[in-house]
């Protein structure tokens, strides 16, 4: 049985919309005629379609929690 205040109250406060993430995939590629290359590497765990984070002495992925070590050059660590 409704009754008339509920009526008003579902009118006042409306279910929150989920929240999608905004589609920025274009971000991970680059486009040359027509062949697309990847700039970012991909999870060896998760596979093609998930991307790893780079950081500045790491990669991770986000959705795994994989995470490989950059290696240093041997320039670097000569003085």
């Amino acid at each position: 049985m409704k009754r008339a205040g509920d009526l008003e109250l579902a009118k006042r406060n409306p279910k929150p919309k989920a929240k999608r993430p905004s589609p920025q995939v274009w971000k991970f590629y680059n486009v040359e005629g027509s062949r697309a290359k990847r700039l970012r590497k991909v999870c060896p765990r998760c596979g093609r379609g998930v991307f790893m984070a780079d950081h500045s002495d790491r990669f991770a992925c986000g959705k795994c929690g994989f995470t490989e070590f950059k290696r240093e050059s041997a320039t670097a660590s000569l003085p």
